[in-house]
């Protein structure tokens, strides 16, 4: 086998159906390969590096499940770059597949076509893993131990490069199977304490973020069985559904933080409690991350559980209720907090009825993609999700132009639910092109471009703090519903919620390739004030 066969027999060995690639002179081998494989993985090719690794991201948040990309070095790793990094924010799956210039010359400085200094140092920082495949036989047991390494620890991307004239080396190739990753096991002595300190609490609360996205049932059991309010403001929406009073965003999760003795975070950073919430001796923080590193990275935890969130919980589940104090139930009174809080939030009016509209057509499993958008950032706030990774959000980096591309794969990784982009006229335009993509290959997805003809977040800030001198702000935008049509899509403009759930109906009703939707829209009100919330506790 040559090193590419190899490579992608690996691939199918540890089961992807699917790469997301674009080709080119250093990859020529490996795009063979896919060729021979086709009828077991399909190749799904962009316009540009990055709608690649962007469709890669959204397939793995999507799904749960490694996916794959393929570029050239140099310009096409660096286009690549933004996805990547977020990707490491995000803690998913990515496996990106880098080619390389001639074995021989690497780190010779020849000037190479797309020859970059010391590539291998700039992967490694933007990865947890990463190598470089040199002969046929390494590629097997290199691939496996670039996806266990997926699985162990913090969950993240990985990258394998490859040089051209190794792509094609042909030689004898020994199996390699698929490696278990290596899990921390429980530890039982720590759910002990955390299920006395649970147990034990008046007001705990339940922290969720993207590591809890695999243990919905377990958080869902826990929550009723402590009567814990389930806090999930971006990456753990949906872990608890909306339709459970105890399921709370943001500016409740605030409240209760304030009044809570117990918190127990489950594959969160904690970030936004810890250094602007505050903590104070009376908080007792207990913490379940996959990272051991984690528990202690800006304030130590009372009692840490290193390891996968879906079994620690369910030990914890055994062992809490002989340690639980009996519960009242507190539906009443979170109904009623919850609203009390939908009262103040009307506030943001015109975004609360778009995504009532939105809502209202996209299904319980359906998946709504995020933007770095004013009706981003109230989706947040409001919008009810029922079921893990149905809110795919960009996490620490926030993105902007990262959601078309990234919902693009999450479609075509997802065909069998609709998808849902929303982005602003700013955001879209980054990887718009890729709507090509969506035609060549028939992805069904649905796009709401929001056109205000600004970076509106910018714009307001220096409308705000500024004394109103815009600068870099305003845009010159297409046409967007001739735009896409221009590519085959089918597209409308629309001007009221109303409108725009009749043409949501008809986007989602049409399955065989993507709907654009333009939405004209104005400045809208800032939902800064309940998402920059003040310090409650400790100095």
């Amino acid at each position: 086998m040559t090193t590419a066969e190899a490579t992608v027999a690996a691939l199918r060995a540890h089961g992807f159906d699917t790469v997301y690639a674009l080709p080119g002179v250093h990859n020529d081998h490996l795009f063979d390969a896919f060729f021979k494989a086709q009828e077991d993985l399909r190749t799904i090719h962009t316009r540009h590096e990055q709608g690649a690794a962007y469709m890669a991201l959204g397939a793995a948040l999507a799904t749960g499940k490694p996916q794959a990309y393929a570029v050239v070095p140099g310009p096409g790793l660096l286009n690549t770059g933004a996805a990547l990094l977020t990707a490491f924010s995000m803690n998913a799956p990515v496996l990106a597949l880098i080619g390389q210039i001639p074995q021989g010359d690497i780190g010779r400085h020849l000037g190479h076509l797309h020859e970059i200094r010391d590539q291998a140092g700039i992967l490694a920082r933007l990865v947890d893993f990463s190598a470089r495949i040199t002969a046929p036989h390494e590629a097997p047991a290199l691939v496996a131990r670039a996806i266990a390494s997926m699985a162990e620890g913090r969950p993240g991307p990985a990258a394998l490069e490859c040089a051209m004239d190794v792509w094609g080396k042909a030689g004898p190739v020994p199996p390699a199977p698929p490696l278990e990753p290596i899990r921390a096991p429980v530890n039982d002595d720590a759910v002990l304490a955390a299920a006395k300190r649970l147990g034990a609490a008046k007001a705990p609360l339940i922290v969720c973020g993207g590591g809890a996205q695999d243990a919905a049932a377990e958080v869902t059991e826990l929550s009723s069985m402590l009567q814990a309010p389930v806090l999930g403001y971006r990456r753990g929406r949906g872990v608890l559904s909306s339709r459970d009073p105890l399921s709370v965003t943001l500016p409740l999760g605030h409240e209760l933080w304030r009044e809570g003795d117990v918190v127990l975070g489950i594959g969160t950073r904690l970030f936004t409690g810890f250094t602007q919430w505050g903590v104070d001796r009376n908080l007792v923080i207990i913490r379940i991350d996959a990272d051991p590193e984690e528990p202690d990275r800006v304030h130590k935890a009372t009692t840490a559980l290193v390891g996968d969130a879906k079994p620690i919980l369910r030990r914890l589940l055994d062992v809490l209720p002989s340690h639980n104090m009996a519960r009242q139930p507190r539906r009443v009174e979170m109904q009623e907090r919850q609203a009390r809080w939908s009262g103040r939030l009307t506030k943001l009016k015109p975004q609360i009825e778009i995504l009532n509209a939105i809502r209202a057509e996209l299904p319980d499993d359906g998946i709504f993609v995020d933007e770095v958008t004013q009706i981003g950032f109230a989706a947040r706030l409001v919008m009810p999700f029922y079921k893990p990774r149905t809110f795919l959000s960009p996490g620490y980096q926030d993105n902007l132009g990262w959601g078309f591309a990234t919902a693009l794969g999450a479609q075509a990784a997802r065909r069998d639910v609709p998808v849902l982009s929303i982005s602003g006229d700013g955001g879209f335009l980054y990887t718009a092109a890729e709507l090509a993509t969506a035609i060549r290959h028939r992805i069904p997805l649905v796009t709401i471009v929001f056109a205000d003809g600004a970076f509106g977040n910018v714009r307001r800030i220096q409308e705000e703090r500024y004394g109103n001198r815009l600068i870099a702000s305003d845009l010159a935008n297409p046409d967007f519903v001739k735009f896409a049509e221009s590519f085959g899509a089918a597209a409308e403009r629309v001007r009221t919620p109303d409108e725009l759930r009749k043409a949501l109906a008809r986007g989602f009703g049409r399955r065989d390739g993507p709907t654009l939707i333009e939405m004209p829209v104005g400045p809208m009100p800032s939902p800064w004030e309940f998402i920059h919330l003040p310090r409650l506790r400790g100095q």
